[in-house]
C-alpha cells in the first residue's frame, strides 16, 4: 500500500508530515475508575457471539454492497481541490492518491461500498504550510469547490469546512461564510498547528464561536513541529499520528475545554488513535494530580465517552474491540480514509471483525451518523 506522507521528488522520496509523542507512567484498575466488570465482560460476550459468523457476513456485504440501494455515510472522506493541489505541489508536499483525487474516484468508491453521503474534508497538510492572505484565500477556493460538488451532485456529498485556525479573525470569517452561506455541516480541523494542539489558549476565541454553534467538528491528526523524520523507518503515519490525536484529545479534555465548550461535537480520526490503550492514563491524571481536577469534574471518561470516534483505518477486531470496551457504540461513525482506503475495505472490516451485531453495523455505518448530522435524514 503506498504510504500517505510522502511522494516522489526528483528521484527522492520528502516526508511532508510531522509528530510528536509522549508518556506517563502510572497505571490504574479501570474497574475503580468507571469501567466495571461487567462492561467489559457484556463487550467480551457480544463479540463471542458474533465471532462466529464475521466471516461469512463479510462475503455477503461485499456481495450486496454493489447492488443494494446506498445508505452509508462516510464522515472520513479526502477531496483534493485544484487550487489545493497546486499550492501543495509547488510546495513539495503531498501523496500520489491526494494529488490524483478527483470527484470520478469518489462517487465510483462510494457506490461499490453502498454508501450514500461522502462528508468531504481537505487533508493534512491543511494550511499548516502557509498563512496570512495565502492561507485565507485557499480555505475559501477550497470550501467553494467542494459547495459546488455538493450542488453537482444532490445527496452524494456533505462537507466539513477547512479554516486557518492560528489566523483568528480569518477562521471567523470562514466559519460564518462556511456555515452561514454554502451552509456545510460542520468544520474540520487538524490535530495540531505547529506547536499548538487544539486545547490551546490561543484557539479559544474560535472554540467559542463553535460552541455558540452548536458545531460538528470533525479532527484529522497530522504531525507536529517537534518530531519531524525522527527514524527513517517509520513514517510519520506508523505512530505519530496516532499519537497526534491522543494528544489533542488529552489536551481538549485536560484545558477544561471539554467542559467549558460542551456544545461542541467532536470527531476524532481513526478510533481515537491510541486513547483507548491509553485509558487508565486518561482516567487516572487527576488522582495523580489534583491540578487536573477543575477539568474534568466528573473524570476524564465522561468527557471521552461523549465524543465521536471514526473506523478510518481501524475496522478490525484489535481496533474496534479496545475502542468499545471505552467508548459506546452510539458514539461511533463510519470513515473510510479515501481515497488512501477503500469503502469495502471498511465493509468488509466491520462484519469480519467480530465484534458488532448487525443492528449495531447499522448504527455505525448511517444511524449515529444521522442523529448527529440531522440534515442527512431529509
Amino acid at each position: 500500500m503506498k504510504q500517505h506522507d510522502g511522494r516522489e521528488l526528483g528521484g527522492k522520496t520528502r516526508w511532508s508530515m510531522r509528530g510528536c509523542a509522549c508518556g506517563c507512567d502510572n497505571t490504574l484498575s479501570l474497574t475503580s475508575s468507571g469501567l466495571n466488570r461487567r462492561q467489559f465482560v457484556a463487550g467480551a460476550v457480544g463479540a463471542a457471539a458474533v465471532a462466529a459468523t464475521g466471516v461469512g457476513r463479510a462475503g455477503q456485504a461485499l456481495a450486496q454492497a454493489a447492488s443494494e440501494k446506498p445508505y452509508r455515510v462516510d464522515v472520513h472522506h479526502h477531496l483534493s481541490p485544484p487550487s489545493y493541489i497546486q499550492a501543495i505541489v509547488e510546495n513539495h508536499l503531498g501523496s500520489p492518491p491526494q494529488i490524483k483525487w478527483t470527484p470520478e474516484k469518489s462517487l465510483a468508491d462510494m457506490d461499490a461500498a453502498g454508501i450514500q453521503v461522502a462528508m468531504l474534508s481537505v487533508t493534512q497538510p491543511g494550511v499548516n504550510f502557509t498563512s496570512g492572505e495565502t492561507a485565507r484565500k485557499l480555505c475559501r477556493e477550497s470550501n467553494e469547490y467542494a459547495a459546488k460538488l455538493i450542488s453537482d451532485h444532490p445527496g452524494r456529498f456533505g462537507s466539513f469546512a477547512m479554516i486557518p485556525l492560528t489566523d483568528t479573525e480569518g477562521s471567523l470569517k470562514e466559519i460564518s461564510y462556511a456555515l452561514d452561506t454554502l451552509k456545510f455541516d460542520g468544520i474540520g480541523l487538524l490535530t495540531s498547528y505547529h506547536d499548538k494542539w487544539l486545547g490551546d489558549p490561543s484557539f479559544l476565541p474560535v472554540m467559542e464561536e463553535l460552541n455558540r454553534r452548536k458545531c460538528v467538528v470533525y479532527t484529522h491528526p497530522t504531525t507536529a513541529d517537534c518530531c519531524v523524520n525522527l527514524l527513517k523507518t517509520e513514517p510519520p503515519t506508523l505512530v505519530e499520528w496516532g499519537t497526534d490525536t491522543t494528544r489533542t484529545i488529552g489536551d481538549i479534555v485536560f484545558s477544561g475545554n471539554a467542559v467549558r465548550f460542551r456544545d461542541i461535537k467532536w470527531i476524532f480520526s481513526h478510533a481515537g488513535g491510541t486513547m483507548p490503550f491509553l485509558i487508565e492514563r486518561f482516567i487516572g491524571q487527576p488522582k495523580i494530580d489534583a491540578k487536573f481536577k477543575p477539568a474534568v469534574p466528573d473524570g476524564a471518561l465522561a468527557e471521552l465517552t461523549r465524543f465521536y470516534y471514526d473506523t478510518a483505518q481501524t475496522a478490525n477486531k484489535a481496533a474496534m474491540s479496545a475502542l468499545t470496551a471505552v467508548i459506546p457504540t452510539s458514539q461511533i461513525l463510519f470513515g473510510t480514509d479515501f481515497p488512501y482506503r477503500t469503502g469495502l475495505d471498511h465493509v468488509k472490516g466491520l462484519r469480519s471483525c467480530g465484534v458488532f451485531t448487525d443492528a449495531q453495523i447499522m448504527e455505525i455505518e448511517r444511524g449515529n451518523a444521522v442523529k448527529l448530522l440531522p440534515r442527512l435524514s431529509a
